[in-house]
């Protein structure tokens, strides 16, 4: 569907005011004041995000009182569980607390629900279960603030929890022995975006300082730590929250450590995805590199097998492990792109994804542990909400529904407006989750899109580019991309600037390649300058390119590319358009 592209003004004043008081680049203080970063002392910050920056852990909301419930329990030898989620973000968060117990002299153990059968949240059965293990504390990670029965059902059966989480809050607590929480009721910590294994390094982080009985963690509590902070790292890249604040730093920091005090397993799967080769990790190899591996071992009910690649201590398990998540991911892949097929057909010969203000699309035959990720795609391609409904073909349980949204629809608060269709419903704005009986799709399908209808205008329905600056290509030296990378980790609220030149040619026919040829590749050329690109996702762009003859705008993200030790600038093409007759560039909307 076409975009609507919009190149956003820039003050010249303010750029020369914040290069000269700030002694960095131009190109470097344009993207900055484009962050919001103003003045001279928030750009410091910004740009050296240095761990000393992370605020305390004790004044992350709930922390005291757990730390104090947690180190009782292992003063007295309890049987401590991790209760998990099945996603990366989930597998990092148990990781990090049991890898920091341990070191605490903790009985502790994991246990992860099986995305497939239980699905998301804290179960009474799983409860049950954890009970006949012996098990004394239950702490849950990115999970369990609104899990308000099954907790007062362990409760019961004389458990005690804790509760870690960072996902919307309910208007009722659940009644465990203590909840962390960035957004609990009365608190006013500063940053309520950590995700969940964000909230687990806060929360061992203090842990090691309670055993200690001092402000500092003892020397092996430390080594831990650093390596937790990859671990943090790699959950919150996966979990797609801003990386921005302590986020920032997390991800920065992590990354930087990763490849000296990364767990074995997650050291196994650096070297499998030959990115122990690389000089420097980014988010982006995080992203698209490791997370989807351990999203697919949660995807296909092995979530447990990816706890155990972050945690074990046996090397060649480690690599058997790397192994098995690898071949896992490829399966993943497959079922992914015959499910994005049919879901694509469904939803234009059913459905009119031009006007229709959502999504709601339901089948038998698909997967429930990939429709999350093809829901996301279709958001992609169509800007709309989108909720992928697995049918559950014996009719014996509900149906499970993934929803995704694009920026600017709170999706929780939609599905709230439907609850009275739906079995259960969980997430936030971005993201969420439910279970339906499959004779309300109808009705639910009905409701969802007129809540939708009602809180998206029609301008809003054409997916906009924000393009920070326009550029030729013969300014894109390694140098400027380099200066560029100073704004690392790129992710979402600190997006990988975008760029545009217009008027460039083709230099060569473009190619599909990557697995199941979904990605493109070519070499475009502008006033003497070749660039290789690659457009992700897009193969269909290749015929509609290969038929025009005349000169195109490209929206794109300057990157630079490491192969054999080789560094050179590359485009990630984001839009292109067709450059008008008249000689009209990137600065008309369209």
């Amino acid at each position: 569907m076409a975009k609507r592209w919009r190149l956003m003004g820039h003050d010249t004043g303010h750029i020369e005011a914040l290069q000269a008081s700030a002694s960095i680049p131009p190109l470097v203080a344009q993207l900055l004041l484009r962050r919001g970063v103003a003045d001279p002392e928030s750009a410091r910050r910004f740009l050296e995000s240095r761990l000393a920056q992370l605020r305390d852990p004790e004044l992350l909301p709930g922390i005291p009182r757990a730390v104090e419930v947690i180190l009782d329990h292992v003063a007295r030898g309890s049987s401590i569980v991790i209760y998990g989620d099945y996603d990366a973000d989930g597998m990092t968060a148990s990781a990090i607390l049991h890898g920091g117990l341990r070191r605490l002299g903790a009985n502790v153990t994991t246990f992860v629900p099986n995305r497939l059968e239980e699905g998301y949240g804290l179960h009474a059965e799983s409860f049950d279960q954890l009970r006949q293990r012996g098990a004394e504390l239950v702490i849950s990670v990115d999970c369990g603030i609104g899990s308000i029965e099954p907790i007062a059902h362990a409760r019961s059966l004389g458990i005690d929890v804790v509760v870690t989480d960072h996902h919307t809050l309910a208007a009722t607590l659940p009644d465990a022995n203590a909840i962390v929480h960035p957004r609990l009721p009365g608190s006013d910590y500063p940053f309520d975006g950590l995700c969940g294994a964000g909230v687990a390094f806060k929360l061992i982080w203090a842990l090691g300082k309670g055993h200690a009985g001092a402000d500092r963690v003892a020397p092996g509590m430390r080594e831990f730590l650093l390596q937790a902070v990859g671990l943090a790292a790699l959950g919150t890249v996966a979990d797609v929250v801003p990386l921005i604040d302590e986020n920032r730093i997390i991800v920065r920091h992590g990354l930087a450590m990763l490849p000296q005090t990364a767990p074995l397993g997650l050291a196994a799967m650096l070297r499998r995805t030959q990115m122990d080769q690389k000089s420097q990790l980014s988010s982006e190899d995080l992203a698209f590199g490791i997370a989807p591996r351990l999203n697919a071992a949660g995807r296909l009910g092995q979530a447990a097998l990816g706890v155990e690649l972050l945690t074990t201590e046996d090397a060649e398990r480690a690599e058997t492990l790397a192994q098995y998540l690898d071949e896992l991911n490829k399966s993943r892949g497959t079922l992914e792109r015959r499910i994005y097929q049919a879901a694509r057909k469904q939803a234009e010969e059913e459905f009119d994804p031009q006007d229709d203000p959502a999504l709601v699309l339901a089948a038998e035959d698909w997967h429930v542990g990939v429709i999350g990720i093809v829901a996301g795609r279709l958001v992609e391609r169509y800007h709309r909400p989108v909720i992928m409904i697995a049918i559950d073909g014996s009719g014996s349980r509900p149906a499970v529904g993934s929803c995704r949204s694009p920026a600017g629809f709170h999706i929780y608060r939609a599905l709230a407006e439907c609850a009275e269709h739906l079995v259960g419903f969980g997430g936030h704005a971005a993201a969420a989750g439910l279970r339906i009986e499959p004779n309300r799709i109808g009705a639910f399908r009905d409701a969802f899109c007129e809540a939708a209808g009602q809180s998206i205008a029609d301008e809003d329905r054409v997916a906009e580019i924000e393009i920070d600056a326009e550029a030729a290509l013969h300014q894109l030296t390694l140098p400027i991309v380099q200066q560029i990378e100073q704004l690392a980790p790129f992710g979402m609220g600190n997006p990988r600037p975008i760029l545009c030149a217009t008027a460039v040619r083709l230099a060569e026919p473009p190619r599909r390649m990557g697995n199941g040829n979904r990605h493109l590749s070519l070499r475009v050329e502008h006033h003497g300058t070749r660039l290789r690109a690659v457009a992700f996702g897009q193969a269909d762009w290749a015929d509609q390119l290969n038929d025009l003859s005349r000169p195109i705008d490209v929206a794109f993200r300057p990157v630079i590319n490491e192969f054999r030790g080789r560094r050179s600038v590359e485009l990630h093409l984001v839009d292109w358009r067709p450059t008008t007759e008249e000689g009209e560039d990137a600065r008309q909307p369209t």
